[in-house]
């Protein structure tokens, strides 16, 4: 059974990473099993290792440090008031296909945004969760021998909208960043959030 670990306390990326590698190689050797871990970064900016790094704009000007990673994708900021998720998942008895492991994501992301009262959806040919041509959820993944890490960030208060104005988010020029509270239009708490999310990603 896919287990789902929310961590409640600031956590810093570094520390996370951590985290998922040794539960990449517990599944690996066989010594544990699926899981997702929730929790709340210390503030980052994160980026895949890629030769344009040029979403991150002026790297000496930004507020927050910057951490080069192993997964796809270009620049992006964790903090408080976003949800990040890590789903460890063996993809080998999912078909080895990284595209359905990250539609799978999306949609229990939307599904979890409708219970919190925001209608999200898709945008053609651009991952992650949007509402309209504003997007909510973030998501870059890694594999390793067929076995994920990494996932998603989901905005969930205002608090962690404006370390993204540093950055071009995700390399994507002109894309508004929002989050759950400024699209319902009222205080959303993480616990329900978390409450949400860990209904949805037993179904991954």
């Amino acid at each position: 059974m896919l287990q789902i670990i929310h961590l409640p306390e600031l956590i810093d990326y570094e520390d996370a990473l951590r985290l998922q590698e040794q539960a990449v190689e517990a599944i690996l050797d066989g010594s544990g099993g699926e899981l997702v871990y929730l929790l709340e970064h210390r503030p980052v900016y994160s980026i895949g290792r890629l030769r344009d790094q040029s979403s991150l704009r002026d790297v000496a000007g930004l507020p927050h440090p910057v951490y080069e990673t192993n997964r796809g994708g270009q620049a992006t900021y964790h903090g408080p008031g976003q949800l990040v998720g890590y789903p460890i998942l063996d993809l080998t008895p999912r078909g080895r296909d990284l595209h359905q492991h990250l539609r799978g994501i999306e949609d229990a992301l939307i599904r979890a945004c409708a219970t919190c009262g925001v209608s999200a959806g898709r945008r053609d040919n651009l991952t992650g969760v949007w509402v309209a041509d504003r997007k909510l959820a973030s998501i870059g993944v890694g594999v390793r021998k067929w076995v994920s890490m990494h996932g998603f960030a989901l905005n969930v208060t205002n608090a962690c909208l404006p370390p993204f104005l540093a950055i071009t988010p995700c390399g994507l020029d002109g894309v508004a960043m929002t989050s759950l509270e400024a699209e319902a239009g009222c205080a959303i708490g993480l616990g329900e959030v978390v409450a949400a999310l860990t209904r949805e990603m037993r179904h991954l």
